[in-house]
């Protein structure tokens, strides 16, 4: 019995999950999506009723069945490592969601993991409907045919992260900025990505959305394969002390490329105006097939080398505060969004991202604002404030009794 408001821990998501591997099926199938939460499917069915997204019957079909509406962010951080660590699984990822292929054996356990389109962020809500859609339909493809050959198995639908968070309104103003970070700082549902040297790590990247869109019509989601899964080739990557590359291999992230690398280009030099080191992402570099070669100067990356660091935009966009701009005619096909990105090529302590330099300084437009709008009514009440002074009281007054009072012109 799951009680309202409670969040289930990985502990108990462990002892919920044991049935899963103890019946006799055998397999199990992860669909995992970039964002979902339980009120996605009151709010987008009710909205839109006419377009009701969840059309697949799965859920009440089955013979058994559990929804888990709140789960701790870190238990479904490592749910992908729990289910390997569980049982002795044959493990594939679909990543081209053509299920006409899809070769099981059903002699050994097997494990899918079926990465679904993402619900690409900044879109409008029935963008978003069409794609939770086209994912109800993968679903619904990939489990009819598994039934029709008679495969017996389990479902877990789930998302990387949850697409909304819920805020409380209990609590006083002055501990609202921490709440609303401490809940930002859990959504966080995966560990950066680590290149290391030995036994030590020298890169670490981290990004909550990582997508591309080639000659603007083939959109590339990299968000789960290189944080989640893992699902990326990083053992060209370089480390020294001067120049660090981050390179990226994908082997067919989506129908029509069959390779793509990412390099990051990073160098650590030494500027006597400031008299310290600074770490500089000099370049991205996007290499498609092994013969189309892009390549992007960048702005404003940069920090003490023994910082890392962060930036809320990093894309191609104009309106981003750090930008990729194409060097060239490749580089005009590609459009890149990189969300929340933190990177860190140099001298790394701990294995943990050091103190981050953003890319936005103190000054921000809006605490501009608020200076010259303060300024303007500072001055307004100063002026206020010296014409009353200026206000005098008449010197001479009537006296009833006397006669009455003469002010000559001259006055």
């Amino acid at each position: 019995a799951l009680h309202e408001g409670h969040v289930v821990s990985a502990q108990e998501l462990n002892v919920l999950l044991q049935p899963v591997f103890t019946q006799n099926s055998g397999n199990l199938i992860l669909f995992l999506q970039d964002t979902l939460s339980v009120d996605d499917f009151t709010y987008l069915s009710e909205s839109y009723s006419n377009k009701n997204p969840f059309q697949n019957e799965i859920l009440q079909s089955s013979p058994s069945s559990l929804v888990l509406p709140a789960v701790d962010c870190k238990a479904t951080r490592y749910l992908l490592s729990f289910l390997q660590e569980s049982g002795d699984w044959n493990l594939a990822n679909i990543t081209n969601l053509d299920v006409s292929q899809l070769e099981v054996d059903a002699s050994k356990p097997n494990l899918l993991v079926v990465q679904l389109q993402p619900l690409v962020s900044g879109l409008n809500e029935i963008s978003t409907l069409e794609a939770i859609t086209e994912n109800d339909k993968i679903i619904g493809r990939l489990t009819m045919d598994l039934q029709e050959r008679g495969i017996h198995f389990s479902v877990i639908y789930t998302a990387v992260r949850p697409s909304r968070i819920s805020r409380r309104t209990d609590v006083v103003w002055e501990l609202r900025r921490q709440l609303m970070a401490t809940e930002e700082e859990d959504s966080l549902s995966y560990p950066p990505l680590n290149v290391t040297t030995g036994n030590d790590i020298c890169i670490l990247f981290y990004a909550s959305n990582f997508t591309l869109k080639a000659n603007n019509s083939v959109f590339i989601d990299l968000t789960n394969a290189t944080f989640v899964t893992q699902n990326v080739d990083i053992s060209s990557s370089k480390c020294s002390d001067f120049n660090t590359t981050l390179s990226l291999k994908y082997t067919k992230p989506v129908n029509g490329i069959s390779s793509l690398e990412i390099r990051f280009l990073m160098t650590n030099k030494f500027y006597e105006g400031s008299a310290r080191n600074w770490s500089t992402l000099d370049s991205v570099e996007i290499l498609q097939d092994g013969g189309k070669f892009a390549k992007f100067n960048v702005s404003v990356i940069s920090a003490p080398a023994e910082y890392s660091f962060h930036c809320q935009l990093v894309g191609t966009s104009d309106l981003y505060p750090a930008r990729l701009i194409p060097s060239n005619n490749e580089a005009k096909n590609w459009d890149v969004s990189i969300s929340r990105l933190q990177i860190q090529g140099f001298s790394i302590e701990n294995n943990q991202f050091s103190y981050a330099s953003d890319c936005t300084g103190f000054f921000t437009p809006g605490i501009w604002m608020g200076l010259v709008t303060s300024i303007v009514l500072l001055w307004i009440l100063a002026y206020g404030i010296h014409m009353i002074l200026q206000l005098t009281t008449n010197s001479r007054f009537d006296d009833p009794k006397g006669p009455a009072l003469s002010v000559p012109q001259t006055e």
